[in-house]
């Protein structure tokens, strides 16, 4: 009996030493505004769902298909399905175990011990009757009946893990909609692109037209005696340049459509165009980017961290609680003989509990391994969301500025083709009445190629720093 009291004493003695605490953790704040200039408006375009935002109905039938069939999107969704099953693994644990079976069993006991012996008495007493005597050379032991174990949560570790479990639940569900939210800029930067590429086409295969007319004429011109064969060498090397540049087009033209099936889940296929360039109007006008302690928290991969660091958390007093001594109770209940045609007798009912006090001893340096790995993963949950923070804050500033300069360039690109458009009407009527040399007309037709590509890129451009800032954001998963 000392010897129990003096064990019990240890093991509570030692499992009551808790690690301490951890202290807290230091970091820049952001910015409270996005850029220099003062704040006009507070609301963010993160907040408009993405059929308001996208408002090109063939954009909008693409993003429906991709949210449907996209792989990206189901492997996340049952991301989700796993962590949900996790958690009510954990749940599960809080609640009492029971199992129903039975056993069967045969011992010989020797004569020198105590069960040997105290079966020999028992059988040798007349306050038993037949059935009641024990089998000496081989004891039978048959049980029919139902075994638990619960092991009661007094310190808060089974109830940690739960929260930590739960936690990882809405973790993963921000991760579906980081997902969803990757998948609709994807989707829209794809298609942008494809309509670029096709003004480009369109704008080479004009182009192509009317260097072949130009070539005729410079042909005219050698056979008056105007020009040399020179000249319609240059025209000729022009023409067939500008014909290379639309099959390149073409190509690129195929490759978009079929990475753009391929976010859409599905193998290649046509894909159906809305407006083209220029007049796509599919973007609102205005995009705010509101105040960052709002504009940030609304991005899934900042929510998604955030969540991750509070189960990290919830993971560290689990890995405190350890440190305590557990209390697990152990009941059964059933019938139990030596005899099976006695098995089934109201005499064979047996029921019991068992309760243990267990406590780290030999072991606590695994459970102090386990304190510092949990303690590790909280540090490194919380430095994923700073980072996710300052990724969000670096992209809304990029976003914001390069809508900006992008806008600019998309103006005196235009107008650098309004000159040089202008220019090859000018290079024509003087090349004709002898005041040009064919030199300077081929060099406006290149120039004014070379402009209305640019602008399609600026115009592309701007378009996607739209999808970018609309993304960087936190819109596109509602």
């Amino acid at each position: 009996m000392r010897f129990l009291t003096a064990a019990l004493i240890l093991i509570l003695a030692t499992g009551c030493r808790v690690a301490a605490p951890t202290g807290p953790i230091t970091s820049p704040t952001p910015p409270k505004s996005f850029t220099q200039a003062p704040l006009t408006d507070t609301i963010s375009v993160g907040s408009m769902p993405w059929r308001q935002f996208f408002q090109d109905p063939a954009l909008a039938g693409l993003i429906d298909t991709a949210l449907r069939q996209n792989l990206d999107l189901r492997v996340a969704v049952q991301r989700v399905e796993a962590y949900q099953a996790q958690y009510l693994a954990r749940r599960g644990s809080l609640f009492p175990t029971v199992s129903a079976g039975g056993t069967a069993g045969l011992d010989r006991y020797g004569k020198y011990t105590m069960t040997g012996v105290g079966n020999f008495d028992t059988n040798l007493s007349q306050n038993i009757d037949g059935n009641q005597r024990v089998p000496t050379s081989f004891t039978p032991d048959y049980f029919v009946g139902l075994r638990s174990s619960w092991e009661v949560d007094i310190w808060g570790k089974l109830r940690s893990r739960r929260k930590a479990a739960y936690l990882r639940v809405l973790s993963s569900e921000q991760g579906r909609n980081l997902v969803v939210t990757n998948v609709v800029a994807d989707v829209a930067r794809a298609y942008y692109e494809l309509l670029t590429l096709d003004n480009q086409l369109a704008t080479l295969l004009r182009n192509a037209r009317f260097q072949q007319e130009g070539l005729r004429l410079i042909r005219v011109q050698k056979q008056a005696g105007r020009v040399t064969e020179l000249a319609v060498q240059q025209f000729a090397a022009q023409a067939l340049r500008t014909e290379s540049l639309a099959y390149e087009t073409r190509q690129r033209i195929t490759e978009t459509e079929t990475s753009l099936n391929q976010l859409l889940g599905r193998y290649p296929q046509p894909i159906r165009r809305g407006p083209a360039l220029p007049n796509q109007q599919g973007l609102p006008a205005r995009l705010g980017a509101g105040l960052p302690a709002t504009a940030l928290l609304r991005r899934p991969d900042v929510r998604q961290a955030e969540l991750e660091l509070q189960a990290t958390s919830a993971e560290i007093d689990a890995a405190r609680a350890a440190f305590l001594p557990s209390l697990t109770l152990t009941p059964y209940v059933g019938l139990n003989a030596f005899r099976t045609n006695l098995l089934l007798d109201a005499g064979s009912v047996v029921f019991g509990v068992v309760g243990g006090l267990a406590g780290p001893i030999l072991n606590r340096a695994q459970v102090r391994a386990d304190y510092r790995q949990a303690i590790a993963e909280n540090y490194q949950g919380y430095y994923r969301y700073q980072q996710a923070l300052q990724a969000g804050f670096r992209e809304v500033v990029v976003g914001l500025q390069g809508l900006e300069n992008f806008r600019a360039v998309a103006d005196l690109r235009a107008r650098e083709v309004a000159q040089l458009q202008s220019a090859v009407a000018t290079s024509n009527e003087l090349f004709v009445a002898g005041y040009a040399s064919y030199l300077e007309v081929i060099t406006a037709q290149r120039s004014v190629l070379e402009a209305e590509l640019s602008l399609a890129d600026a115009r592309q451009a701007q378009l996607l720093q739209s999808v970018n800032l609309y993304r960087a954001l936190g819109g596109g998963w509602r």
